[in-house]
């Protein structure tokens, strides 16, 4: 569990930067590591954030999602340059699938495009050409004419739930802030970095 403090300071820095003019103030890094160590990385979306963690989601059969499966320890890296002298929040920690309600839940609210695009797209897999995209696209358009798109079975949320947040606040010269929380069993501490 996020300690109030944590998740408050993290919460207000977002506002800030979605109140500052931020394209997407809620990507983030997220970097994953496959059964033999090999390190990937990639912009995902955050969905949302409480005291459990940091949500997001994606397709399980994608290469990210066998990841997660393999080897669920993950780093996250918020960015934004343009709030304050820059700040970035790295956090550290678990990733666990979502029971699948909270999946539905958010799924349900969807662009309707997205939620077909969850069916047709076979999410890291080769493509041959963008045309066999575009006809499974129409495939599932027919197939879900006039009535709700359902969640597919493969896709879902996973929360990461934190055992370390580091704030990191810019500063001229690079004589940075850099203050980093740990999480000790259910007790968190923190210290001030070096820059």
């Amino acid at each position: 569990m996020l300690k109030p403090e944590i998740l408050d300071t993290f919460l207000r820095l977002l506002d800030e930067a979605a109140a500052g003019g931020d394209r997407e103030p809620t990507a983030m890094n997220l970097s994953t590591a496959d059964a033999a160590g090999r390190v990937s990385s990639r912009i995902v979306l955050l969905k949302g954030a409480d005291e459990r963690g940091f949500r997001f989601y994606t397709n399980y059969q994608s290469d990210k999602g066998g990841q997660l499966e393999a080897h669920p320890q993950v780093a996250l890296c918020f960015h934004w340059k343009q709030l304050r002298d820059g700040v970035q929040v790295r956090v550290e920690g678990v990733a666990r699938k979502l029971q699948a309600d909270e999946s539905d839940a958010y799924f349900a609210s969807r662009a309707r495009g997205s939620q077909i695009g969850a069916w047709a797209s076979l999410q890291s897999q080769t493509l041959p050409d963008r045309d066999t995209f575009e006809q499974r696209v129409a495939r599932y358009e027919h197939e879900f004419e006039g009535r709700d798109v359902p969640r597919p079975p493969h896709w879902g949320g996973f929360v990461v739930e934190p055992d370390m947040v580091e704030f990191w606040y810019g500063a001229e010269y690079r004589l940075h802030e850099r203050v980093r929380w740990s999480r000790h069993g259910q007790t968190w501490t923190h210290r001030l970095l070096y820059p």
